[in-house]
């Protein structure tokens, strides 16, 4: 994948970003959010909705070269943290175009892995959990690190081992094998 082309799909994840409300889709079930300029359908698995979202091009892309479709299209349940292309825009330049080779991909699975938790967790059972721990909540990510979760006020906030805090912008963005949850940065494991 060239340059241009991961740097075109982390632009448009980036625009999508920048939403803060879920929208519902005219004509759809109440629960159909609409991200990235498309319906995400609770009928349809994470890696069926994700394709459509004009928002997660370079996530989308990602995990493709990482070889984790399968795996987001099994039963689950899943929580996906989703990084927007302007989460992604925010790493060093090349950052993802370097991931994204083949010789790079166990460090790309480990980094997609830690944007993932098993289980179904939407961000009432999040915000719950945050104030049962008096501020914060940690959960275990499918790559094995610890996920830091916090809020403020209404806000949900997951940080990374190493580095990064994502803001929740859309919550709830339920599927058939788990919810998604996008966020505005990518965090890092150690």
């Amino acid at each position: 994948m060239s340059t241009r082309v991961v740097s075109f799909l982390i632009a448009g994840l980036a625009i999508g970003g920048l939403a803060t409300l879920p929208v519902m889709a005219q004509g759809a079930a109440a629960d159909t959010v609409m991200v990235g300029g498309a319906p995400m359908y609770p009928s349809k698995n994470i890696v069926e909705n994700a394709v459509n979202s004009k928002d997660h091009t370079t996530l989308v892309a990602a995990v493709k070269a990482g070889g984790l479709v399968d795996t987001l299209e099994s039963a689950g349940p899943f929580t996906v943290f989703a990084p927007t292309n302007e989460a992604f825009d925010k790493l060093p330049p090349g950052t993802v175009a370097t991931l994204v080779k083949p010789e790079n991909k166990a460090t790309l699975v480990k980094i997609l892995t830690y944007h993932v938790v098993s289980g179904k967790y939407t961000a009432a059972d999040l915000m719950k959990m945050v104030k049962a721990g008096g501020g914060k909540a940690m959960l275990k990510s499918v790559e094995g690190e610890p996920l830091t979760i916090s809020e403020n006020g209404s806000k949900l906030f997951i940080s990374g081992e190493q580095s990064g805090v994502g803001e929740v912008t859309i919550p709830n963005v339920m599927q058939s094998n788990g919810v998604i949850h996008v966020i505005n940065s990518v965090v890092l494991p150690n």
